[in-house]
């Protein structure tokens, strides 16, 4: 394809999804990918096509479907061909794919990038190295943890966390190199939690769980943020005094749903429920969706509904109520969800007229009610042309109608119709004919540079 659009495709992210893809995936389309890779120039494809090649040992057919991306420069793909050589055994060719001159090493994403396939290649030592001078960035801070698990270096890991977490707990920021004392390659912006917090992971992996607990407990009062990880590593280490502790104090916001987690691994599911039943507050979602989940694990799907009644006309984003409809719906009881939806009344509905209306419609469609569905689809369609395509087109396919919903979407003038359409194709195993109803690149560069430079083109965003 055209480097020129390849590159556009690339620098906007465009073209086909992950969540599509991975569809693919699931129904063993990876040759599919692999054409979409070299036809369409479609990285998410040539992703995870690399990803099985490699999984089935084609090395070099890994590195031909990253070739074109790689000839325009696309940094991820340098990489994965980088990694791919690593597998192959050609450590020292592909160290030197990525491997960055003095001014990339002042460059914390290019260090990371390179350290990341250093570890890969066993060199934990040198990624260590490269890594310490942005040791400013909080996220560098958790990759360096995560790279060195399970790879002998805890000791080293302590000795670069120890000074952030201390100056974490005075309330200062980190600008020096905790090693050298020079200043860092990159600006402080560490969370303040951060580096107690990792301290402490560090900690507990070495088998040092009680210098853990305590070290970590020490920074909840004086360090912010430091409160939840806490109650995460009293979980994890079943300790459930201390944990009933701080969910019953002033950190009860992030330490309750911990704390009831515990009590429910140990078989205390009446005591967890009562530590909830007491949290709710009245016509609040607070800690409501936590009893609704619990119940619901039980088996208790009807009192998991009637948890979170007092909140569905209070709670904003309507998301206590949409888990409440598909809890039923997972029981096998759509109409009884919409019941419950209808018996709102209508100024609820007039509150949120977009988001109940989409939801009413896909729980007539599990009801298997579609032609009522289809019906209230095309009247919404009346008042806003085309807005409603995708729930119209699925009721149109549950009904068995697919060629109507298919021309539905190939002539909708609706956002996006045409990865509705793909995705609707995929579910009818039609995988060539989702991935042709996809725009060319072309076409996405020409409308997006048409809309770019139309009026209010100051505000055109194309993401």
């Amino acid at each position: 394809m055209d480097p020129d659009d390849l590159s556009w495709q690339l620098q906007y992210y465009r073209g086909i999804s992950p969540r599509m893809v991975q569809s693919l995936l699931e129904q063993g389309q990876s040759e599919l990918l692999i054409r979409a890779a070299e036809e369409r120039g479609e990285w998410f494809c040539a992703e995870a096509a690399v990803h099985e090649l490699c999984a089935a040992g084609e090395f070099e057919r890994a590195l031909t479907v990253l070739e074109p991306f790689v000839a325009v420069g696309w940094w991820h793909a340098v990489r994965e061909s980088a990694e791919v050589m690593i597998r192959q055994g050609r450590i020292e060719e592909g160290l030197a794919l990525v491997r960055p001159d003095a001014a990339g090493l002042e460059s914390a994403h290019q260090s990371w990038w390179f350290a990341d396939l250093l570890v890969k290649a066993g060199r934990t030592d040198e990624a260590v190295e490269v890594l310490t001078p942005h040791l400013g960035e909080f996220w560098v801070l958790r990759r360096l943890v995560e790279v060195t698990e399970g790879r002998e270096r805890d000791e080293r890991v302590l000795e670069l966390l120890a000074p952030l977490a201390e100056q974490a707990r005075r309330g200062t920021t980190v600008d020096r190199c905790p090693v050298s004392g020079e200043p860092c390659g990159c600006p402080p912006r560490h969370e303040p939690q951060e580096a107690p917090v990792l301290y402490a992971r560090v900690l507990e992996r070495m088998d040092r769980v009680d210098e853990a607990i305590r070290t970590l407990g020490a920074d909840v009062p004086v360090v912010p943020g430091t409160a939840a990880p806490y109650a995460e590593l009293l979980a994890r280490q079943g300790r459930i005094d201390q944990l009933r502790e701080l969910a019953t104090g002033e950190y009860k916001g992030v330490a309750l749903r911990h704390f009831v987690s515990e009590l429910e691994e140990l078989g205390r599911t009446e005591e967890a429920e009562a530590v909830l039943r007491a949290a709710v507050e009245p016509d609040s979602g607070r800690h409501r969706r936590l009893l609704m989940r619990l119940l619901a694990r039980q088996g208790r799907i009807d009192e998991a509904v009637e948890a979170g009644r007092p909140a569905y006309q209070h709670d904003d984003d309507v998301g206590l109520l949409y888990e409440a409809t598909d809890l039923l719906v997972r029981d096998g009881r759509p109409e009884q969800a919409l019941e419950l939806l209808d018996g709102l009344g209508n100024a609820y509905f007039d509150d949120h007229p977009d988001e109940l209306s989409h939801q009413r419609l896909y729980l007539l469609g599990e009801a298997g009610r579609h032609d009522e569905g289809i019906a209230e689809a095309k009247a919404l369609n009346e008042r806003e042309p085309d807005a409603w395509d995708a729930s119209l087109a699925r009721l149109l396919e549950q009904a068995g109608r697919v060629d109507e919903a298919v021309g539905l979407l190939r002539s909708s003038a609706g956002h996006r119709a045409y990865q509705d359409l793909a995705d609707l194709l995929i579910r009818q195993g039609r995988f060539a004919e989702a991935i042709a109803a996809l725009p060319p690149v072309s076409a996405e560069r020409a409308e997006w540079e048409a809309a770019r430079s139309g009026p209010g083109s100051g505000l055109f965003s194309p993401f």
